[in-house]
């Protein structure tokens, strides 16, 4: 079981521009994976097998390449002689997708999302080493869960985030930190590369579900900031007595310091609660968390971040 199979998605990773040494104006989703994987040597005398799933920017992401790069994740996991996946994306949107992976397949082999922040036409192209690396982290047999991996660092799904519009190493996994790193093809742990005993691999239930579906349930996300007053929630409750399609099923919050939302805000959220609207709390803040507070009438997050926040509430909501 050593063959690893290479999904591709776009993004920069995969982007070209007309001028070398340009890494702002190029244009993403270019180059095909193969192509990508003909720069790098090393990878040729490895057991892979390539798949362009899409081609776009990762900006541009959107339910339906969801589905489809779960079916196909799943199919492949599913194989005996797969070791293990690699994802080519974009590092817009990466860290939902990576989330998304995650909470729906639930895999107990290695699924690893790897990018570049420089396109392929750059001087010092980022990319061909983060997708080495890659196929490295997706060869370690203990591995279980969906990864990232950029810059030589390894991070949890449920972690990562990106921190940075321009350096090569744009992401960070907060308070949790990474849970490994690569050195010269080798993996270093810092952390277990497996899951715990509670969790429950390879569900088919959400992903089943998500397969079935049209769109996800909608969940909009709003920020609290000074001198707001709640105006884009009271113009959603009020869009909705026209079109019942333009209610949200649930909204995000992301709240300032340890989730405290703007009186004014909280005031209109509490309006949309009594209109059946799931309300969530997360923080704008890059780390930390918003402590449980059983008092609060708006829920916190559970750690997650508003984007991933909201993808968990869709999620809880298409089950219901």
């Amino acid at each position: 079981m050593q063959r690893r199979v290479i999904l591709g998605t776009g993004g920069t990773i995969a982007g070209r521009s007309d001028r070398q040494g340009d890494n702002v104006g190029y244009v993403a989703g270019e180059v095909r994976v193969e192509d990508l994987m003909a720069r790098i040597p090393a990878l040729s005398d490895m057991s892979l097998e390539v798949e362009q799933v899409d081609q776009i920017d990762s900006k541009d992401m959107h339910f339906g390449l969801w589905k489809r790069l779960a079916e196909r994740v799943a199919h492949h996991l599913a194989r005996e002689d797969v070791a293990g996946l690699v994802i080519t994306h974009g590092t817009d949107t990466l860290e939902e997708t990576a989330y998304f992976l995650e909470k729906v397949l639930r895999p107990n082999k290695p699924v690893v999302l790897t990018c570049a922040m420089r396109p392929s036409t750059a001087l010092v192209p980022d990319g061909p080493q983060n997708l080495l690396d890659a196929v490295n982290v997706a060869g370690c047999v203990d591995l279980s869960g969906v990864v990232v991996v950029c810059a030589g660092m390894v991070h949890r799904a449920e972690h990562v985030v990106k921190v940075h519009s321009y350096r090569v190493d744009a992401f960070d996994s907060g308070d949790a930190g990474p849970v490994a790193c690569v050195e010269e093809g080798e993996v270093r742990w810092f952390h277990s590369s497996r899951r715990g005993s509670a969790y429950a691999a390879g569900g088919t239930a959400l992903l089943e579900q998500v397969l079935s579906a049209d769109a996800l349930p909608r969940v909009d996300i709003v920020t609290s900031h000074a001198d707001t007053d709640g105006g884009l929630v009271r113009a959603l409750l009020a869009a909705s007595a026209v079109d019942a399609a333009h209610l949200p099923r649930g909204l995000v919050v992301a709240a300032t310091g340890n989730g405290t939302v703007h009186r004014d805000l909280e005031a209109a959220l509490r309006e949309a609660q009594l209109r059946g609207v799931r309300v969530i709390r997360s923080t704008r803040c890059a780390r930390g968390r918003v402590i449980p507070d059983a008092k609060n009438p708006l829920r916190d997050s559970a750690g997650l971040s508003p984007v991933k926040a909201r993808l968990a509430l869709a999620l809880d909501l298409l089950s219901e």
